[in-house]
């Protein structure tokens, strides 16, 4: 079942005829919002919105744990997260898509960014940390609506909530070789792999962060949602015909992935512990 992250201006999809909503508690707290169930051409799909239903939560105050968990345990399989991000290269303009297949974690360690830690030892592989799958489902819906979708990009993940400098911009371009930033896909992306289940990032480029000489070009929260609101359209049809077309089934390797990665052999975890790891096995 494929799970829809919402970033910032996308705090629901009406499109979607809803089903259940879901209030639950994780071992890791609570979830950014109750979870909502719905239905579109008779696939089920679940949808969160990354910052609360008010955009309540600063990008370091998102509880990742809780809401990949929270998705995991109520079924999915895979996620599409929508987020806001800044071009760093010429050719992604504002207002194009973009999906990424790696990232760059450029965060300060104030996120909580794996499960494992206090007694359970676990070392994931994220050399591929997408889910190729996926990206190739996205892809196909973008293209039987002539949507202009940059694939195979790189995201640089920046810890927030202020704005990058020149400098900060200017390195994540050239030495790291990032083409979108944003706030909030890490960990997710790592924290979904942890749960076994695929993740591919569909961003929006919002702006040309603030690399160009022309100030007036720099990023604003102000242009952010101008642009961000006047494309939500052309992510909402991609979504729909996501689901109209079918989500195929992720890959193995994916769904295997804590296979053999876990160090601590199950006679050493409490009862809490396997609980909650047995839900990231499944």
């Amino acid at each position: 079942m494929l799970a829809i992250i919402g970033g910032s201006g996308l705090y629901a999809l009406d499109e979607l005829g809803v089903v259940a909503e879901h209030d639950i508690d994780t071992p890791f707290g609570k979830p950014s919002a109750p979870v909502i169930e719905g239905k579109a051409f008779g696939s089920s799909v679940l949808f969160l919105p990354r910052h609360g239903r008010n955009h309540e939560f600063l990008p370091s105050e998102v509880n990742y744990r809780a809401n990949i968990y929270a998705l995991k345990k109520l079924g999915a399989t895979t996620i599409l997260s929508i987020s806001a991000s800044g071009s760093l290269q010429e050719e992604i303009a504002p207002g194009d898509l973009a999906l990424a297949s790696q990232y760059f974690d450029h965060t300060r360690g104030k996120r909580e960014a794996s499960f494992f830690g206090e007694g359970v030892t676990a070392h994931i592989s994220t050399a591929a940390p997408t889910c190729p799958v996926l990206s190739a489902d996205v892809l196909k819906a973008a293209k039987e609506f002539d949507i202009t979708l940059h694939s195979d990009k790189t995201y640089a993940c920046v810890e927030g909530p202020r704005l990058g400098t020149k400098a900060e911009s200017n390195f994540l371009r050239g030495a790291a070789g990032c083409d979108i930033v944003g706030m909030t896909n890490v960990p997710e992306a790592f924290l979904a792999r942890e749960a076994q289940m695929g993740y591919v990032t569909l961003a929006i480029a919002t702006d040309y962060d603030c690399w160009r000489e022309d100030p007036d070009e720099h990023v604003s929260v102000e242009a952010v949602f101008a642009v961000y609101f006047e494309n939500i359209g052309k992510i909402k049809q991609l979504i729909l015909k996501l689901l109209e077309n079918g989500i195929s089934k992720t890959p193995n390797n994916i769904r295997t992935a804590l296979t053999g990665a876990v160090m601590t052999p199950d006679e050493r975890l409490s009862d809490t512990q396997k609980e909650w790891l047995n839900v990231l096995r499944a």
